[in-house]
């Protein structure tokens, strides 16, 4: 049964990444850190290294991939847009940053207008975005 998503559970846990692979890398990081500590030698300085060098592979593997995601939200925000807005409003896509376009995605499409204009005006917060959003459209294939 597919989840059901709201503002209030809307956030995308991977307890892979999460929960276990970033976990274990940190505490090897901190680990590590500590056999520097107790027996300072240039091959516990180097595995310090790998060791964080791991750690920010495994984030930066995560920002990669949300970055990648938020460029599609941008485009299919457009696209999706285009159909919706006014011409006088669809010229004013480029003042709206990419965090207000991933919060406007889960807008319905009669509502999208209206939102628009009200972010455009007051210059909304993607936290705020999602909260004013009256019907919900889930978001179930994502990073």
């Amino acid at each position: 049964m597919a989840e059901i998503q709201s503002y209030k559970h809307h956030v995308r846990w991977l307890p892979a990444f999460h929960f276990f692979a970033l976990p274990v890398l940190l505490i090897n990081v901190l680990n590590e850190g500590r056999h520097l500590y107790y027996a300072p030698s240039r091959s516990t300085a180097f595995a310090v290294v790998v060791a964080a060098a791991l750690f920010t592979a495994c984030l930066l593997a995560r920002v990669q991939a949300l970055t990648a995601q938020d460029r599609l939200i941008r485009l299919e925000m457009k696209l999706r847009l285009q159909g919706l807005l006014p011409a006088d409003l669809m010229a004013r896509f480029g003042d709206l940053d990419v965090k207000q376009l991933v919060g406007l995605r889960f807008a319905s499409d009669a509502e999208l207008p209206d939102l628009i204009r009200t972010v455009l005006k007051d210059n909304t917060s993607q936290r705020d975005i999602k909260k004013m959003i009256k019907q919900w459209v889930p978001d179930l294939v994502r990073v």
